[in-house]
């Protein structure tokens, strides 16, 4: 079979036949009009928060998604998770909230093996697992969230079906973890399908392949800029400008990765609050780079009117 023909079948299919090399600029946009936004990653609790928000007021920076309880919002108390709530309510930011627990607490080490990690390592174990999710994101809805990450696919249907049946709300944001792992135009559209709000991509992808994928999707994309050495050590700042045209509507998100014990619940918060300073500081750079050499894309203003800001 012929490589073109195969090309010719896929681009039938609504998926592009090759990596898109000519690296088109997307076209696409937030409601708002502007074509990205700082999304902060690994925001464990209020006096991290606390940390984040002072830092930003200092240096101007805007930051517009969180994405925290990575540990698990079952290791948070209510008052934790309404102060947290608040704060974030008041300087108008999106809380993606990580329902757990997940496998890492879950009885199965096959994932925690070389192989095994290749076998959907982070999908949740039976039906007892998948309740404690659900359970968990209801249980923060209460509190006042209005967005959730999954890592799971099944998981991320199963709540598309509870809501098409009125039994579970609506009026949410679901972010597709990295941990997904779509890696290509015919991943992003079936995550599109199923019902995310945004999903994250995997960090290494080349600047042809976002544009593929950008092709097929207008759901925001949840960009790595800087992720750590354990986590394959993406610094992409300066391929900032040039991502905001290709991936526009999308997030730059700053991960530290799971194996740098950031997530520990027993790390203490002065560790996690000096972090996030500095990601507030790259967040500077990485707007600035993008102003300096691609005037035209801009970042959103702070608490742009789509975002799921908690309700208080």
């Amino acid at each position: 079979m012929k490589l073109d023909r195969i090309s010719e079948l896929m681009e039938k299919a609504g998926i592009p036949g090759r990596d898109l090399y000519d690296r088109p600029e997307s076209g696409k946009s937030f409601p708002d009009g502007c074509h990205y936004r700082i999304e902060m990653s690994g925001v464990e609790g209020p006096r991290v928060l606390e940390a984040l928000i002072e830092e930003r007021h200092k240096r101007g920076v805007p930051v517009h998604r969180l994405i925290s309880f990575c540990q698990g919002g079952t290791l948070f108390d209510r008052a934790e998770l309404k102060d947290f709530a608040q704060m974030a309510a008041e300087d108008k930011m999106e809380v993606i909230a990580v329902p757990g627990p997940r496998n890492a607490w879950d009885t199965g080490r096959q994932f925690i093996t070389a192989d095994g990690q290749r076998c959907g390592g982070l999908n949740h174990r039976g039906s007892d697992e998948v309740r404690k999710v659900l359970a968990d994101m209801l249980e923060m809805y209460e509190m006042g969230f209005r967005g959730f990450m999954l890592v799971d696919w099944g998981v991320m249907a199963m709540v598309k079906q509870l809501q098409e049946m009125g039994e579970f709300p609506r009026d949410i944001a679901i972010k597709l973890s990295v941990w997904a792992g779509v890696s290509s135009a015919c991943g992003a559209r079936l995550a599109q399908e199923i019902g995310v709000s945004s999903f994250n991509p995997v960090s290494d992808l080349s600047l042809p392949q976002m544009a593929s994928i950008r092709k097929v999707v207008d759901i925001p994309i949840d960009f790595y800029i800087w992720t750590f050495d354990s986590y394959g050590g993406a610094n992409r700042i300066f391929d900032a400008p040039e991502v905001a045209k290709i991936y526009a509507p999308c997030y730059f998100k700053f991960e530290p990765a799971p194996t740098a014990n950031y997530y520990s619940p027993f790390v203490a918060d002065e560790n996690h609050m000096d972090l996030m300073r500095k990601k507030v500081k790259w967040a500077e750079w990485v707007i600035q780079n993008v102003e300096e050499n691609a005037p035209g894309m801009k970042v959103s203003p702070q608490g742009a009117s789509d975002l799921f800001i908690p309700k208080v």
